[in-house]
């Protein structure tokens, strides 16, 4: 194929410039109406992503008709996107990401993401929600969750469907690349026997593409014990390496009350693999995000049920 032919950079170019062609119609959608009425969903999103941004956001507050939107500016937000945001998200308040407190945490690798959803949690339900993601069909398991308050994660796998299980029980997976041995999720994970109290807190392997945090807990707290065990184990740049803030956030959900697993049939990553038929939700990691037309589909069947 001809695309195959082209450099990374020039492919990766002409693959956003056809999915923001196919995002383009939400322009045309009727505009999120925010509630205060506490469910906040929550994003960090910058220019490059305005479009697809929009499609994840108003696919999930159309089936679940409920919260405001907040979100936390990449730094590459300008006047024209923000009038954008405030049209279709009902002018939604937007954090941008130098105000965000980070004493006692890394920084960068969307840990500035993450402390601000800690920071909002004692008066509010939050939704964690990526801008590569597309709400296919009714979230009933996040709505329940929701109502329920009980926080919850789209998994790394189906496999992970066992449940949080304590730091000296977790198996990290063992059939890995030589990269993604040498991620940082995975040598954290290998690491989570070694913290404290690691016969009592858990861990589940999340994704921190779509997750929810509860309303209450001790905001910032656990996170940054956690974040400091681990920056002694495995020092301070690992922890500064993006994935270090994906296992602190399901480590933090894994050990609120009665945390909500979804169901991977339902809640999926995408590797260029087909989905259940009944699929509610996608979110297309990078890896794989532009294979075939995939997304570009998914948002298609996403904007045709839309309000216009």
């Amino acid at each position: 194929m001809l695309m195959d032919l082209l450099p990374f950079r020039v492919r990766s170019r002409l693959d956003n410039w056809r999915h923001d062609a196919a995002c383009r119609p939400v322009l045309g959608t009727a505009p999120i109406i925010p509630a205060d009425d506490g469910l906040v969903l929550f994003s960090m999103m910058g220019t490059a992503v305005l479009l697809p941004y929009l499609v994840a956001v108003k696919s999930l507050w159309h089936h679940v008709r409920r919260g405001r939107v907040v979100i936390l500016s990449d730094g590459t937000l300008n006047a024209a996107d923000r009038a954008v945001l405030a049209q279709h998200c009902g002018n939604p308040e937007i954090i941008d990401i130098a105000d965000v407190d980070t004493s006692g945490f890394p920084t960068g690798g969307a840990w500035e993401r993450f402390l601000s959803i800690l920071d909002r949690r004692g008066d509010d339900y939050v939704i964690q929600l990526d801008s590569d993601t597309v709400t296919l069909g009714r979230p009933d398991a996040v709505i329940d969750a929701i109502t329920a308050n009980r926080s919850f994660t789209l998994l790394g796998g189906p496999e992970w469907e066992i449940g949080a299980q304590t730091c000296t029980a977790f198996v990290p997976p063992t059939d890995l690349t030589a990269s993604a041995d040498a991620h940082v999720q995975s040598r954290m994970e290998r690491a989570l026997a070694r913290i404290g109290d690691a016969q009592t807190l858990r861990y589940i392997r999340g994704c921190a593409g779509f997750a929810g945090f509860s309303k209450g807990g001790d905001g910032r707290v656990l996170a940054r014990r956690f974040a400091g065990e681990m920056t002694g184990l495995l020092g301070a740049e690992a922890m500064r390496e993006w994935g270090s803030e994906q296992v602190t956030s399901s480590f933090v959900v894994a050990n609120d009350p009665d945390p909500v697993l979804l169901p991977y049939c339902h809640y999926g990553n995408y590797w260029a693999e087909p989905w259940d038929a009944d699929c509610r939700f996608m979110h297309f990691v990078g890896a794989h995000r532009h294979d075939g037309s995939a997304y570009r589909d998914a948002t298609a069947a996403a904007l045709a049920i839309m309000d216009r």
